[in-house]
């Protein structure tokens, strides 16, 4: 898979069940996949996940990383299984000696490696506590050292990635990455929690640098089901116009005194019944008649509701009007024959 320059932006996820059970990580990156995820993460602590993670390969049908952190031994294993990324985490493998036969094996297999530093490793180098102010300096510093170390050996199938919990020193360690080397840079705001506290967080950090221009590939880091997160991150870039979105977009006027029904009740029923939907249409439904007919302009199809009665909008033009009690079967009907 092409990362970089004009390559379109990929998510990334991560595997959440034991990498031994071979039928349900398959299971889940197949789930991964249909959500729109192009790259998936496996962990591979021991000797047995390298050898489930070599029988997974063959059969997934994507890109797999595998997270490497401590042992060189699973690094080569991983290498050798078919990995086509793995991922180290500076600090974490120590000896020269042993980066030396994973950088070799890596480049004999043609296997990427991503440098990945988080805010935590960092910390983790100095017996003194590291001010906020400071860490952006030291995880640059420390991704310095190790891509010298990696071009030093003739390597230079990289990717980087620096990863706080901390939305402004994300952006800032990016950017100021961005400036410096010019790898394919993997984004994400680590640790960001479970998913209704990690949504808003992660769309203003990967949001500002890929804006900017910055990142090649991106991971939505929540708690729960990797799907969830997968498909926030899509969210991510169809609101900046780098995917386009697969099923209908759903409008909801924001209520306010000048409703008659329940505008969100009626989304709720709308929304449901866009389920069997898969084409990107832009469905907007509305509660007067002042935001009404604006929004209506805008959508491929749009319900303006009153208390007992619903215009109907097409590209903009009215084109029915009909009894609350039918908005839904009508609108089904209407959009089956766009």
């Amino acid at each position: 898979m092409p990362l970089g320059s004009s390559a379109p932006v990929v998510i990334q996820s991560m595997t959440k069940v034991p990498t031994t059970d071979v039928d349900r990580c398959l299971g889940q990156i197949e789930e991964l996949v249909r959500a729109g995820c192009g790259i998936v993460r496996l962990a591979v602590p021991r000797r047995a996940d390298t050898e489930a993670f070599a029988r997974i390969v063959p059969q997934a049908g994507v890109p797999l990383v595998a997270d490497i952190h401590f042992s060189p031994a699973r690094a080569i294993e991983a290498i050798e299984g078919g990995a086509a990324k793995i991922r180290l985490n500076p600090g974490n493998v120590k000896s020269r000696d042993d980066i030396h036969r994973i950088l070799d094996a890596a480049k004999s297999h043609g296997v990427a490696i991503r440098i990945g530093v988080n805010e935590a490793s960092i910390r983790d180098l100095t017996k003194e506590p590291i001010p906020p102010e400071e860490r952006v300096d030291h995880m640059l510093a420390e991704m310095r050292q190790y891509v010298r170390l990696f071009e030093d050996r003739g390597f230079d199938r990289i990717v980087l990635s620096a990863k706080t919990s901390d939305t402004m020193r994300t952006i800032e360690v990016n950017r100021r990455i961005a400036q410096v080397f010019r790898y394919p840079l993997h984004l994400g705001l680590t640790h960001a929690g479970l998913p209704e506290h990690a949504r808003i967080p992660s769309a203003i950090a990967l949001g500002a640098l890929l804006s900017e221009g910055i990142g090649d590939t991106i991971r939505v880091s929540a708690a729960g089901d990797p799907v969830i997160e997968t498909g926030m991150a899509k969210e991510i870039l169809v609101s900046l116009g780098l995917r386009e979105r697969r099923g209908p977009e759903l409008i909801v006027c924001p209520t306010c005194g000048r409703t008659e029904i329940d505008v969100i009740e009626l989304a709720r029923r709308v929304e449901r019944a866009l389920h069997a939907i898969d084409r990107p249409l832009r469905i907007a439904v509305m509660g007067c008649v002042v935001n009404g007919p604006g929004e209506a302009a805008d959508a491929d199809f749009a319900v303006c509701a009153g208390t007992d009665k619903a215009y109907f909008y097409r590209n903009g033009e009215k084109v029915a009007m009909v009894p609350s009690s039918e908005i839904i079967p009508k609108l089904m009907e209407a959009l089956a024959a766009l």
